[in-house]
């Protein structure tokens, strides 16, 4: 069983002053298509690949079509909201992309573990 990647794309890319603010939907293609080596890559050393990963998106970022390797899943309202969702829906083992004290904090009550931005961005 693979372990679900899920990113926190607002959090991620607002980690990285380059601009995002001007085009959200642009930045999010952006962050999605860096993301794709690690479908089946992984994360060394601790999350080899293949991983499922899945994108979230909100807001202006909506919009993004997935790709080979890359879900994107629009949140209906909040991207935090669907984030813990997903995480405890997870059938395996998950890890969550964020930097958000708080959403780390409700996805670690599904057992999801917590990377920072960093870690792929």
């Amino acid at each position: 069983m693979s372990t679900l990647l899920i990113i926190d794309a607002a959090n991620v890319i607002g980690s990285v002053p380059d601009g995002w603010w001007r085009d959200r939907r642009a930045a999010a293609v952006r962050l999605r298509d860096k993301l794709v080596p690690y479908a089946t890559e992984g994360l060394p050393p601790a999350h080899p690949g293949p991983l499922d990963i899945v994108l979230v998106v909100e807001g202006r970022a909506r919009g993004v079509e997935s790709v080979p390797g890359v879900r994107v899943d629009e949140a209906p309202g909040s991207g935090d909201d669907r984030i813990v969702e997903l995480a405890a829906a997870a059938a395996g083992p998950c890890v969550v992309v964020t930097a958000d004290r708080e959403l780390r904090g409700r996805v670690g009550e599904s057992g999801a573990v917590c990377l920072g931005p960093r870690a792929v961005y």
